[in-house]
């Protein structure tokens, strides 16, 4: 969701859905939160608090406090456990000075299909063994050649 006016805010929420199994917090959740009228500024009291709840079976609704980014009020992180793939429902709620505003929005969660970082040292080491032979190679191929020349 992007650039929405509710209440007193314009928010934009941005989500990482990211199912896992070991009930690591992969759902990250970013909200940047903006007077509705310009000009104004966002209050230091204001709080952001972020709810997810599966839509497509039953479970419990998960709830974090976001944190500020680099202590802007205006930049909030959240992150929570998606334990499945599938439809969550996001609840965002902002409480501050000037008043309250919710909104809900979904999200599609997936498992994350980046390799581990070992994986990707796996995947990419046969492409370097054969760069690094044929690099050999070819200064062998140049050292001879210079090395015939020069007779």
């Amino acid at each position: 969701m992007q650039d929405r006016i509710v209440g007193a805010y314009k928010m934009s929420i941005w989500i990482d859905p990211d199912a896992t199994d070991d009930q690591t917090a992969g759902g990250k959740c970013w909200i940047t939160v903006q007077p509705a009228a310009r000009g104004a500024a966002v209050p230091d009291g204001t709080r952001v608090q972020v709810s997810i709840a599966p839509l497509d079976r039953a479970g419990a609704e998960r709830t974090a406090h976001a944190e500020r980014l680099n202590a802007d009020v205006q930049r909030q992180f959240a992150a929570l456990v998606m334990d499945h793939e599938g439809r969550y429902r996001v609840h965002v709620k902002i409480d501050g000075p000037l008043g309250t505003a919710d909104v809900e929005s979904q999200a599609d969660a997936t498992y994350d299909l980046r390799p581990r970082p070992i994986l990707t040292l796996v995947f990419v080491a046969p492409f370097l063994l054969v760069g690094f032979v044929w690099g050999k190679l070819l200064i062998t191929r140049t050292m001879t050649a210079r090395g015939r020349g020069g007779r």
